[in-house]
């Protein structure tokens, strides 16, 4: 990791004792623990934001979806019922 910055962090210590106890545990440091912990919580971030972005789509699609199936449903009627007529012309 070359391109490394120093920064302060004001912790409260029961969690400072928490990180501390987890190091303790494995292999690393708390500053190891704090950046695999920041990538962890921003690559979570960043799923959350997709999963919003997708729902305010799909409820944004969601008059246009229902018009088209109305759509269809209205044809499919229009076409079976031209269908049922041709077959009782033929009997």
């Amino acid at each position: 990791m070359g391109n490394l910055k120093r920064v302060m962090v004001s912790l409260p210590t029961s969690l400072l004792k928490e990180v501390d106890g987890f190091v303790q545990k494995g292999s690393g440091n708390r500053s190891e623990f704090i950046r695999e912990a920041m990538k962890l919580y921003l690559h979570e971030k960043k799923r959350q934001e997709i999963r919003e972005q997708m729902r305010t789509g799909y409820m944004e699609m969601s008059d246009i979806n229902r018009e088209l199936a109305d759509e269809g449903i209205t044809y499919d009627a229009l076409t079976i019922n031209f269908y049922e007529k041709s077959l009782a012309e033929c009997e």
